[in-house]
């Protein structure tokens, strides 16, 4: 007597490997993408083939996150020291041996060029996330101290290349996982207090500080024109404060409605220089105004609440605390590009998620996506 089997269909194979994907996350996340695939074919209508890399792009990192997410948590925890150990490495390397582009010593060849930077913006709060799960219920100073050096480390590291984004963006995932593991407020406040303060005699004092020959000695003269520009940047309206004045012009003309699809004069008559990468946010803010750019934040506070949700039931503390980064980062990407062509920050080389095109950024937030969908799969699986 034989028993026969039905084979399983292709849906029923593929089912569970979809099955417990956060359906809002991904919601939040094909709104945004569909918003800036607007934006890129607007926005790069004369750089060739530019639209359809956007695209293959999206389509390498969707991959990124369906495989991200099929990787538990667990497994996640394990990967981290081995991860932040050859992110430093490959950072010590590229200021031994690396290559230098435009000043900026941030790349290395191991048979193809890489960014290693990048791979610091997941690899340290990974590593912060494992340190404070083995010290669950008993973290004291000392191991707090033990994280700020662990932060410290790339990013002194990153600074040296220089590359303030990259930095800014590692600082922000690893500070939030030191502050949710449960810094004190009295360590907390006196650094807040004391860049209020920095910024209030920068402000007071800033045409002796911003003149020529002044040397700031903690920067470099190109991080201090950066800052001088934000304060004023009529002080050089056709050098170092052009991005910023046409990005403010762009965003200003769109109003309240924009100017419409396809007929922002600034974006297609070149004014906004990075129209396509850093400043594509005033491209979008010139064509759909206001209103387009209200909805563009409404997506994104909609996808950090519910990175920070996936956080709060997260069921172990190292998936809490890695939730909490990967959405800072989200959170950090989003704000200083937006304040940055704003005018209300420094110009940096941050790009705004999903919306500027650069394959290496959309593949690492893919990376991350897929991070924050395994550990809310986790969650859905336990409470199965």
């Amino acid at each position: 007597m034989s028993i026969a089997f039905d084979k399983p269909s292709l849906w029923q194979r593929i089912w569970p490997l979809l099955a417990g994907f956060d359906l809002l996350l991904l919601l939040a996340v094909l709104l945004l993408a569909g918003g800036g695939l607007l934006a890129m074919y607007s926005s790069g209508f004369d750089h060739g083939t530019r639209f359809a890399d956007h695209g293959r792009n999206m389509l390498i990192a969707a991959g990124i996150l369906f495989l991200a997410a099929q990787v538990p948590p667990q497994r996640l925890m394990n990967l981290a020291p081995p991860l932040y150990a050859l992110g430093v490495a490959l950072l010590v390397a590229v200021a031994l041996f690396g290559i230098t582009k435009k000043g900026a010593t941030r790349w290395i060849n191991v048979g193809v060029v890489i960014q290693p930077s990048e791979l610091l913006k997941l690899a340290t709060p990974l590593m912060l996330a494992w340190w404070f799960h083995r010290r669950e219920g008993r973290a004291r100073a000392l191991d707090f101290a033990v994280a700020f050096a662990l932060l410290a480390i790339p990013v002194g590291l990153i600074m040296k290349q220089p590359d303030l984004g990259t930095a800014l963006l590692v600082v922000a995932a690893g500070l939030a996982v030191i502050f949710f593991a449960g810094l004190p407020w009295k360590i907390v406040l006196p650094p807040l207090l004391l860049g209020a303060l920095g910024v209030a005699v920068l402000i007071a004092y800033e045409p002796q500080l911003c003149a020529d020959g002044v040397d700031w000695r903690v920067l470099h003269e190109y991080q201090r024109q950066r800052i001088c520009t934000l304060m004023d940047p009529t002080r050089d309206p056709l050098g170092r404060g052009f991005h910023t004045l046409q990005g403010m012009i762009a965003i200003g003309s769109g109003g309240w409605w924009g100017k419409g699809f396809m007929q922002g004069t600034q974006t297609h008559l070149e004014f906004i220089p990075e129209r396509t990468t850093d400043f594509i946010f005033a491209a979008f803010s010139e064509e759909f105004g206001l209103v387009g750019n209200l909805a563009l934040i409404a997506g994104f506070c909609f996808l950090i609440l519910r990175g920070l949700m996936i956080a709060a039931e997260a069921p172990t503390l190292f998936a809490r605390l890695l939730a909490a980064a990967l959405t800072t980062i989200f959170f950090a990407y989003a704000f200083v590009n937006m304040g940055m062509v704003s005018g209300m920050l420094p110009v940096v080389g941050v790009p705004l998620p999903f919306i500027s095109y650069g394959g290496t950024a959309m593949v690492t937030l893919g990376l991350a996506l897929g991070m924050l969908m395994s550990i809310a799969r986790s969650k859905r699986t336990m409470k199965v």
